[in-house]
């Protein structure tokens, strides 16, 4: 069966973007060693989940660094050839090339996707679809990278106690620490 893994930046303080989705204290000068170890997680991936808001600017954006010279690499590349798959509930066509749209019950529509013969699958969030997935128990692998910050107050992915069973960490030179857990009960 396919696994769902979560690829998601927070604070030192649990957060995923500040009170109005600001995102000003991401660590953007990643070091090869963090570049190396995104592009392995990413490599086994044959398609994406994210939720409608995330999907509004995640698939454009990718869509324009395609087109910049300084910007078309591997990873951009993959970011638009990936099958998407955008949850909502509003959002009933996608607007975007090579993306679906779903609605209805995440866990249900996650585990028909896990049965589907392919590879891993990833999402990036937002806050409250990855809160959504986390509370599901859906994700195999959280690849939490906290970034060297402290920012108060924001959107946390946690919504109350989830256990969790460290498998990895590692520091990288940009400050940015990964964790890497699954649920307890996996």
């Amino acid at each position: 069966m396919r696994k769902l893994k979560l690829q998601m930046q927070i604070s030192v303080d649990g957060f995923v973007c500040g009170p109005n989705s600001e995102m000003d204290w991401l660590t953007w000068n990643w070091d090869d060693g963090l570049k190396e170890y995104v592009m392995g997680l990413t490599a086994p991936v044959d398609t994406i989940v994210i939720g409608r808001k995330l999907a509004e600017g995640f698939i454009p954006h990718w869509t324009k660094a395609i087109t910049n010279p300084e910007t078309n690499d591997i990873f951009a590349r993959k970011m638009v050839d990936t099958p998407k798959v955008v949850f909502s509930n509003t959002l009933h066509q996608a607007p975007w090339d090579n993306t679906t749209v779903v609605g209805g019950d995440i866990a249900e529509q996650i585990s028909k996707l896990k049965s589907l013969p392919g590879r891993d699958i990833i999402t990036y969030g937002g806050a409250g679809f990855s809160s959504n997935l986390i509370e599901a128990e859906v994700i195999d692998d959280l690849f939490l990278f906290v970034n060297p910050t402290a920012i108060g107050k924001g959107l946390p992915i946690f919504k109350g106690r989830t256990n969790l069973r460290l498998v990895e960490t590692q520091a990288f030179e940009c400050g940015i620490v990964l964790h890497h857990y699954q649920h307890q009960t996996k």
